[in-house]
Protein backbone atom coordinates (compact mmCIF):
# COMPACT_ATOMS: atom_id res chain seq x y z
CA UNK A 1 0.00 0.00 0.00
CA UNK A 2 1.48 3.41 -0.85
CA UNK A 3 1.00 6.43 0.98
CA UNK A 4 -1.18 9.05 -0.01
CA UNK A 5 0.85 12.67 -0.78
CA UNK A 6 -1.52 13.97 2.46
CA UNK A 7 -0.16 11.31 4.71
CA UNK A 8 3.54 12.15 3.74
CA UNK A 9 5.23 14.64 5.72
CA UNK A 10 6.26 17.93 4.42
CA UNK A 11 9.78 18.16 3.40
CA UNK A 12 12.30 19.61 6.45
CA UNK A 13 12.64 23.20 4.23
CA UNK A 14 9.31 23.23 4.19
CA UNK A 15 8.31 21.97 7.74
CA UNK A 16 10.98 25.08 8.70
CA UNK A 17 9.43 27.71 6.63
CA UNK A 18 5.92 26.81 8.01
CA UNK A 19 6.96 26.79 11.63
CA UNK A 20 8.35 30.80 10.79
CA UNK A 21 5.24 31.73 9.57
CA UNK A 22 3.17 30.29 12.35
CA UNK A 23 5.64 32.43 14.36
CA UNK A 24 4.06 35.41 12.16
CA UNK A 25 0.73 34.23 12.21
CA UNK A 26 0.51 34.06 16.01
CA UNK A 27 2.10 37.66 16.42
CA UNK A 28 -0.69 39.01 14.35
CA UNK A 29 -3.06 37.29 16.43
CA UNK A 30 -1.48 37.72 19.51
CA UNK A 31 -1.16 41.78 19.08
CA UNK A 32 -4.80 41.78 18.76
CA UNK A 33 -5.91 39.25 21.60
CA UNK A 34 -8.00 40.91 24.15
CA UNK A 35 -9.02 44.19 21.80
CA UNK A 36 -12.98 44.63 21.96
CA UNK A 37 -14.57 44.87 18.49
CA UNK A 38 -15.06 48.47 18.57
CA UNK A 39 -10.89 48.97 19.14
CA UNK A 40 -10.33 46.04 16.21
CA UNK A 41 -12.17 48.67 13.83
CA UNK A 42 -10.35 51.84 15.02
CA UNK A 43 -8.71 53.13 12.42
CA UNK A 44 -5.60 55.31 14.39
CA UNK A 45 -3.34 55.31 11.23
CA UNK A 46 -3.85 58.31 8.69
CA UNK A 47 -4.39 55.96 5.88
CA UNK A 48 -7.47 54.73 7.63
CA UNK A 49 -7.33 50.90 7.96
CA UNK A 50 -7.80 49.20 11.19
CA UNK A 51 -6.65 46.11 12.64
CA UNK A 52 -9.40 44.05 11.36
CA UNK A 53 -9.33 45.21 7.54
CA UNK A 54 -5.63 44.09 7.84
CA UNK A 55 -6.38 40.95 8.90
CA UNK A 56 -9.28 40.44 6.21
CA UNK A 57 -6.68 41.41 3.66
CA UNK A 58 -3.96 39.15 5.16
CA UNK A 59 -7.04 36.58 4.83
CA UNK A 60 -7.73 37.42 1.46
CA UNK A 61 -4.61 38.96 -0.56
CA UNK A 62 -1.67 37.18 1.44
CA UNK A 63 -2.70 33.45 2.36
CA UNK A 64 -5.58 32.77 0.01
CA UNK A 65 -4.21 34.55 -2.82
CA UNK A 66 -0.78 33.25 -2.81
CA UNK A 67 -1.58 29.92 -2.14
CA UNK A 68 -4.53 28.70 -3.11
CA UNK A 69 -4.17 30.77 -6.21
CA UNK A 70 -1.12 31.02 -7.12
CA UNK A 71 0.58 27.56 -5.75
CA UNK A 72 -2.42 25.73 -6.42
CA UNK A 73 -3.94 27.03 -9.12
CA UNK A 74 -7.84 26.60 -7.80
CA UNK A 75 -9.44 27.81 -10.58
CA UNK A 76 -12.60 29.18 -7.88
CA UNK A 77 -10.31 31.47 -6.14
CA UNK A 78 -8.74 32.88 -9.14
CA UNK A 79 -11.85 33.51 -10.59
CA UNK A 80 -13.43 35.06 -7.35
CA UNK A 81 -10.48 37.09 -5.88
CA UNK A 82 -10.92 40.26 -5.26
CA UNK A 83 -9.71 43.58 -6.81
CA UNK A 84 -8.83 46.93 -5.49
CA UNK A 85 -8.81 47.21 -1.43
CA UNK A 86 -11.89 45.15 -1.15
CA UNK A 87 -9.96 42.85 0.76
CA UNK A 88 -9.66 45.67 3.74
CA UNK A 89 -13.68 46.49 3.87
CA UNK A 90 -15.19 44.39 6.66
CA UNK A 91 -18.99 45.53 6.35
CA UNK A 92 -19.91 46.26 10.25
CA UNK A 93 -22.28 43.26 10.13
CA UNK A 94 -19.47 40.64 10.23
CA UNK A 95 -18.16 39.77 13.67
CA UNK A 96 -14.46 40.34 14.55
CA UNK A 97 -14.37 36.39 15.54
CA UNK A 98 -15.60 35.60 11.92
CA UNK A 99 -12.73 37.74 10.26
CA UNK A 100 -10.27 35.69 12.81
CA UNK A 101 -11.42 33.05 12.26
CA UNK A 102 -11.59 33.08 8.38
CA UNK A 103 -7.99 34.00 9.07
CA UNK A 104 -6.80 30.32 11.08
CA UNK A 105 -9.13 28.84 8.16
CA UNK A 106 -7.54 29.99 5.91
CA UNK A 107 -3.98 29.95 7.08
CA UNK A 108 -4.58 25.92 7.77
CA UNK A 109 -5.63 25.72 4.05
CA UNK A 110 -2.15 27.49 2.82
CA UNK A 111 -0.12 24.67 5.13
CA UNK A 112 -1.71 22.01 3.85
CA UNK A 113 -1.17 23.39 0.30
CA UNK A 114 2.57 23.26 1.30
CA UNK A 115 3.10 20.61 3.14
CA UNK A 116 2.05 18.97 0.18
CA UNK A 117 4.88 20.36 -2.10
CA UNK A 118 8.66 20.59 -2.03
CA UNK A 119 10.31 23.74 -1.98
CA UNK A 120 10.79 23.49 -6.00
CA UNK A 121 7.14 22.84 -6.08
CA UNK A 122 6.73 25.15 -9.49
CA UNK A 123 3.75 27.38 -9.19
CA UNK A 124 0.11 26.32 -10.79
CA UNK A 125 -0.64 30.03 -11.95
CA UNK A 126 0.67 33.76 -12.00
CA UNK A 127 -0.85 37.08 -11.75
CA UNK A 128 0.42 38.37 -15.00
CA UNK A 129 -1.88 41.10 -14.82
CA UNK A 130 -0.77 42.35 -11.68
CA UNK A 131 2.85 41.90 -11.45
CA UNK A 132 3.83 41.03 -15.26
CA UNK A 133 6.40 38.49 -15.50
CA UNK A 134 6.96 35.98 -12.99
CA UNK A 135 8.98 37.17 -9.97
CA UNK A 136 8.29 34.06 -8.38
CA UNK A 137 8.81 30.62 -9.21
CA UNK A 138 8.50 27.96 -6.79
CA UNK A 139 6.89 27.21 -3.21
CA UNK A 140 9.90 28.38 -1.43
CA UNK A 141 9.57 31.60 -3.02
CA UNK A 142 5.61 32.00 -2.15
CA UNK A 143 6.88 30.83 1.51
CA UNK A 144 9.56 33.51 1.90
CA UNK A 145 7.50 36.02 0.78
CA UNK A 146 4.07 35.05 2.71
CA UNK A 147 6.57 35.46 5.77
CA UNK A 148 7.83 38.82 4.47
CA UNK A 149 4.52 40.14 4.16
CA UNK A 150 2.91 38.71 7.16
CA UNK A 151 6.26 39.95 9.33
CA UNK A 152 5.65 43.29 7.87
CA UNK A 153 1.74 43.45 8.65
CA UNK A 154 2.70 42.39 11.94
CA UNK A 155 4.74 45.11 12.56
CA UNK A 156 1.82 47.40 11.36
CA UNK A 157 -0.65 46.18 13.93
CA UNK A 158 2.00 46.06 16.61
CA UNK A 159 1.78 50.00 15.96
CA UNK A 160 -1.97 50.46 16.02
CA UNK A 161 -1.84 48.47 19.06
CA UNK A 162 0.28 50.50 21.06
CA UNK A 163 -1.49 53.43 19.58
CA UNK A 164 -5.27 51.88 20.62
CA UNK A 165 -4.37 51.14 24.23
CA UNK A 166 -0.31 51.71 24.90
CA UNK A 167 0.37 47.48 24.54
CA UNK A 168 3.25 46.31 22.75
CA UNK A 169 4.11 43.02 21.86
CA UNK A 170 7.70 42.38 22.34
CA UNK A 171 9.54 44.55 24.49
CA UNK A 172 13.43 44.58 24.83
CA UNK A 173 15.04 45.61 27.79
Amino acid sequence: MTESKSDTPPDGEIRALLDVLAGQRRHVLGILDGLDPQALRRPVLPSGWHCLGLVQHLTLDVERFWFRAVVAGDADVIRDLPSGDEAWIVPPDVPARDVLDGYRREAEIADSISAAGSPGTALAWWPHELFGEPHLHTLRDVLLHVITETACHAGHLDAARELIDGRRWLVLT
